[in-house]
């Protein structure tokens, strides 16, 4: 495969600012950058929007640098580089990504060598491109606590979240029993199975739920995509030895029964993918490629008019960070 090396387009964010309403960026000329030692040039054809990529584009987080380019997750085609690499269709994500480097909210995106990882055949780019953050945080959450297996419970805290459906399909496809916890109005629009049980949290008593669904025993992981709106039920729904992993919160003050805590021999896991980097970030990636491959993991649904070009940039930040529930990227 043959592609081009031609100038073409980047967003571009000059100046931090303090909110949304405040935010100027802009469409430039990228031509193709020059490389160093142990770079590689990739041509982006999909660019998933996610929240973290607002934030930094705004200022809050605090290792942003200015200015650069947003976004951290990509799927696309190797173009200059490793001749092994050369024309391949790669996917990935990255905490460095759009935040301390030049992400992939543009037509040219440099790695590092180290990063480059085959997209699952299984997916198109659209596909491809929207999996990265959530499915990453969900994988990492579930690393760090001891993967989930059959025979166990695990409980998704938040499930109609992206990170939410995510987790919950790992849960399954390793065999576990999974309780999906949402407090969305309407039925449970997420993967389903005949292990995936669903709870509305806003007519049902969760932790009951989850101990009846669990003949008594409770959850042997759960995974809080929401922090503080679920710490107490999540607790009182933890078997002895249980894990919960926090992801983000709304509020940081929590009750916190150190006594329930101790006998229960519970365990907190803490995740923050920005600590990541592209080429961690895409070990993970590689961890769950199989799983795309084979059907057993799905992508989330790429609409039509979920699709952008770079140049409505700043409408699509305003409403990922409003809250969208649709999957959104750009066609750079």
């Amino acid at each position: 495969m043959t592609i081009e090396k031609t100038s073409l387009h980047a967003v571009r964010v000059n100046t931090k600012v303090t909110a949304i309403a405040d935010l100027v960026t802009s469409l430039e000329v990228q031509a193709p950058p020059a490389l160093q030692a142990g770079q590689a040039l990739v041509r982006v054809r999909s660019a998933g929007v996610n929240p973290s990529d607002v934030k930094a584009a705004i200022g809050i987080m605090p290792q942003a640098v200015f200015p650069r380019s947003p976004g951290r997750d990509y799927a696309g085609v190797v173009v200059e580089g490793p001749s092994a690499w050369v024309g391949k269709e790669v996917w990935g994500s990255g905490g460095d990504l759009g935040i301390t480097r030049d992400g992939s909210h543009a037509g040219w995106l440099v790695l590092p060598e180290a990063a480059l990882r085959e997209k699952p055949s299984r997916l198109n780019f659209d596909q491809a491109g929207s999996v990265g953050v959530p499915f990453v945080t969900a994988y990492e959450g579930f690393r760090r606590s001891g993967m989930p297996q059959a025979g166990q419970t695990v409980v998704v805290m938040g499930a109609n979240g992206k990170v939410g459906q995510a987790a919950v399909q790992l849960a399954a496809q390793a065999g576990a029993q999974v309780i999906a916890v949402r407090r969305q109005a309407g039925p449970w629009e997420g993967p389903s199975g005949p292990g995936v049980h669903s709870i509305d949290a806003r007519s049902e008593d969760v932790a009951a739920r989850i101990r009846e669904l669990s003949n008594g025993k409770g959850a042997h992981i759960v995974f809080n995509t929401m922090g503080s709106p679920y710490f107490e039920a999540a607790n009182k729904a933890m078997a002895k030895g249980a894990t919960q992993i926090f992801i983000s919160t709304l509020e940081r003050p929590v009750p916190f029964d150190i006594f329930t805590f101790y006998r229960g021999m519970h365990t907190y896991v803490g995740i923050d993918t920005l600590a990541l980097d592209c080429v961690q970030t895409n070990e993970r990636m590689e961890g769950m490629r199989a799983g795309f491959d084979a059907g057993t993991l799905h992508p989330f649904e790429v609409q039509a008019d979920a699709t952008f070009g770079l140049d409505q940039a700043l409408s699509v930040y305003r409403e990922v960070l409003a809250g969208a529930t649709r999957r959104i990227v750009f066609n750079p």
